[in-house]
Order: structure tokens, then sequence, then C-alpha cells
């Protein structure tokens, strides 16, 4: 199999189902959220937000296995050495067993502690405890069936069928949580289909890996460089788990621990809208993700870098459309979704929309840092980016309460985390390149960002429409006037015409 010369069509393909499975997984999770909400109240997607936080901390005992075994199935893949790939399998599938029993463990010692997390009360209906074992469940009996194929998959630049498994996974899911929360009210049907779920979507990528990869089976035996390089690559891939999980996870937590549930499920609910908005980004990124990794394998520095920058431009303009898009509709999305209520103040909005920002431009350069497998390197800095949000959330939130709590986030990434992940990029992989000029070119698409962003927001304030009909007039304006500005500021570019033709190459040909 030619892996090279398919990169373009795996990646294309892999962004198409990438867009639907999304699509689904956005669009079916916000009816049964709207329907949670309307039904039993927004505590209990308060309950929700807490207890996946808290899992995704447990997640940390994953150490970043699966990201190494991905990295060094590249190589091997695109030499065609198939029985160090087999090898590569056996290793991470005997790894997966260690993981989710640690991970089980840990969660259990965990549960006399709960009561600390939540401030104030709970709803009276629900058990906690229950709720928590659940969720652990979900979580640890993933690791125990099968997993690892997903890697092969996602390794084989084959993440379309991870994105058909899980939309078929989504469909059957939302219909049973809906139909037991209208027929039933009750929670413990919402929450008890997700083991169920993830078994399925297991067993169905492993039935499917085998159908079009039966030459990769689990056996043989890895050499110790093999295991050396995963587990030198596995410890700076903790490290950012580590950062990751703070960034994301443990604001929950600490809005519980502070302000309580009810709080929670309403920022659960502004950061389910910002992640659905992030998600559809991610599929670009995790569709070629797997065609980088093979471009660094056997591509030159200078091709590489080359793409970087128009990855980067592309990427850029709609990364920055979506935080326009973002701070426009926000809030009148909410107040008709979840009513004034369920709504924070537009500072919070607008602290909502630099983070996103922030969290996604670097998104591109990630994709070479994973590539060239950069995470030893970068364990420093992830480390001191964690310290720094974990305390500035606890600073922040006693005085500012959740606009701190977001705000901690945006600064611990803007000021630590992208500036200094980026320098390592160019010092370890992309050496001899201009790390300057690539800031510069940042700070251009940021500060043109920032223009436009105030431009479409005052436009949408002129019209001042309320209700649906405000909703869709505010979303027309969104389309059109900030692409017509980001079309006047960009097409000098020295990387404008090429991302047309690699669009156009994507779209038509590929």
């Amino acid at each position: 199999m030619s892996l090279k010369s398919d990169r373009i069509k795996n990646t294309r393909r892999n962004a198409i189902w990438g867009i639907v499975n999304k699509f689904i997984t956005i669009l079916l999770p916000f009816i049964t959220r709207t329907v949670l909400i309307y039904v039993l109240g927004v505590e209990y997607v308060g309950i929700n937000g807490l207890f996946s936080s808290i899992l995704q901390v447990l997640s940390l005992a994953e150490l970043g296995f699966s990201s190494a075994i991905v990295y060094s199935m590249y190589k091997p893949l695109a030499e065609n050495d198939n029985d160090v790939v087999c090898a590569l399998l056996q290793f991470y599938k005997k790894i997966y067993l260690c993981i989710g029993s640690i991970v089980l463990i840990i969660g259990v010692a965990l549960i006399p502690f709960l009561k600390y997390l939540i401030s104030g009360s709970c709803p009276s209906d629900v058990n906690i405890y229950v709720v928590y074992i659940i969720y652990l469940l979900n979580t640890s009996c993933s690791y125990f069936l099968f997993a690892y194929k997903k890697s092969l998959l996602s390794a084989v630049q084959r993440q379309d069928i991870i994105s058909k498994v899980a939309m078929i996974n989504k469909i059957i899911s939302s219909f049973i949580q809906i139909v037991g929360l209208l027929l039933l009210k009750q929670y413990y049907i919402f929450i008890v289909v997700l083991p169920l779920m993830s078994l399925l979507d297991n067993l169905l990528c492993e039935f499917l890996a085998k159908k079009y990869y039966p030459q990769f089976e689990c056996h043989g035996k890895l050499d110790k460089k093999y295991k050396e390089d995963i587990i030198e690559k596995t410890k700076g891939l903790l490290i950012h788990k580590i950062c990751g999980v703070t960034r994301n996870s443990c604001d929950n937590i600490f809005i519980s621990m502070f302000l309580g549930l009810t709080p929670v499920g309403i920022y659960s609910n502004y950061y389910y809208v910002m992640s659905s908005v992030r998600g559809i980004l991610d599929v670009f990124t995790v569709s070629m993700s797997a065609s980088v990794g093979n471009s660094v394998a056997i591509e030159s520095v200078e091709k590489n870098y080359k793409n970087l920058n128009l990855f980067t431009f592309i990427y850029e303009w709609l990364c920055g459309w979506c935080t326009v898009c973002m701070l426009c509709l926000f809030q009148p999305f909410m107040r008709i979704w979840v009513g004034e209520k369920a709504m924070f103040s537009f500072d919070v909005v607008i602290a909502i929309c630099i983070y996103f920002y922030v969290w996604t431009i670097g998104d591109i350069k990630s994709q070479y840092a994973d590539a060239a497998g950069l995470w030893w390197k970068d364990r420093i800095r992830a480390s001191v980016e964690a310290i720094a949000n974990i305390a500035l959330n606890y600073v922040l939130v006693k005085n500012f309460g959740v606009f701190g709590i977001v705000i901690a986030t945006a600064i611990s990434i803007l000021f630590i985390g992208f500036p200094w992940s980026t320098k390592i990029v160019f010092d370890n992989y992309f050496k001899g390149k201009s790390f300057l000029r690539y800031m510069r070119d940042e700070v251009f698409y940021a500060v043109v960002t920032i223009i436009v962003c105030f431009v479409t927001y005052e436009i949408c304030n002129f019209v001042n429409v309320s209700g649906i009909l405000g909703l869709i007039i505010y979303a027309v304006i969104c389309v059109i006037i900030p692409n017509v500005l980001y079309l006047l500021a960009y097409f000098k570019s020295r990387y404008f015409k090429d991302a047309v033709r690699f669009v156009k190459k994507i779209v038509v040909k590929g």
C-alpha cells in the first residue's frame, strides 16, 4: 500500500466523513442536552460536566501511549514493515489492559472524596456515587476491548472508519437517551447507555480493522529500541496530557468547588457550543494528522516548512472566522436555547472567544510537533503552563468567578503555551527556519481577527433584531462580512494563491 501517493485522497476522505460524523455528534448531543435541561434541569448538566472532567483527569493513566504508538507506526507503515506494526499492536494491547485496571482502581479510591468537589446541594433524586461509578465504568471498560485497533486505523490514514462507527454509535445512544428522558424522566437511563455504547464502538472498530487490514494482528515481540523510544515519547506525552487536562477539565472542577453545580451546568452549555465549533476544526487537523506524519517521515524539512505556512494561513482564516461567529452569535443563540436565567454576562463570552482563538491557533504547528515526536522536548513548557493555569484558576475564580476561570486558561496558553511550544518546534524540527517570521504572521492574523470581530459585532449591534429572525440575520452577516474583510486583508498575502490552489486540489481532484 502506498501511503504517500494517497495522502491527499485520505485527507479528503477523512475530512468528508469527519464532517458528517461531527455534524451528527454535535446535533444529537445538542438535542439530548436540550431535553435533559427542559425535563430535569441545568443541575443535571452540571453533574455531567463535573464527572466527565474528573474522569478526564483519571485518563492521565493512559500516559499518552496511544499517540506514541501511532507515531511509532508511521515509519514501519511507510516502509511496509508489517512485523513491526504487529509487534507494536501486541505491546499496545498489553499496556491498555494495565491502564484500564489502573483507572478503575484509582477511580474507586476517589469515591469517598466526591462530596468535597461539589459546593452546595445535588438533585435529590440522584445518588452521585452511583452516577460516578457508571461514568467510571464507561471510562475504564473502553481500555479492555480492542481500543488499540483505533490507533491502527488512525495510523493507516483511515480516520473515516472511526468516524463512521462513532456516527452509528451516537445515533443509537442519543435515541435511547431521548426516549428514556421523555418517557421515564430518569437520569439513570441517560447515563447507563454510555458504557454500553463504548463497548459497541470498540467492537465495531475491531471488526472493521480486521476486515480491511487482516495482515495486522497482535503478535511478535517489540525490539528494545522501539520500547525505549515509546517510553521516552510517553514521558513527554504524559506531561502534555496533564497540561491538556488543566486547560479543559480542571475548569469544571474549580467551578463546582467554589461556585456550585448550577454554574457548572451553565458553563458546560457554553463550553459545549465552543467545543462543538472546535470539533469542526478538529475534523481537518485529525484528518490530516496521519498524512502529516507520513510526510514528516519521508519528505524534506523544506517541503514540510512550506506546507506548515500554507496550512497555518488557511487554518487561521477558519479559526478566526469561527471566533467572529461565536462573538456575535453566542448570546442570541443561548437566549433562544436555554433562556436568560441560564446565561452568563457578555464579558464571559468575550473571555470564551479569546480562549477559543488562542486554543486553536497552534493546531497546525502541533500537527508537525506530534509527527516529529517532540513531546519530550516540550515537557518543561507543558509543565509550566499547567502549573500557571491551575494557580491562575485558583486565584481568579475567587475574585472574578467564571470569567476568571476562562481568562486564566487563555492567559496561560497565550503567554506560555503557544509561543514556547512554537519555538520548540522550530528549534528541533524546522531548524534554520525563521521562528520570528512565523510569529509575525501569527500576530498579523490575530490583529486582523480583532478588527474583523469589532466591525462584524458593531454591524450586528446596529441591526439589533431579537429572536430566531435576529439569529438568522446575524448568521448571514457573520457568513458574509468577516470573509469579505479577511479576503481584503489577505488577498495580497504570499500564501493566498497557494491556498486557493490547494483548496481546489482537495475539493476538485482529491
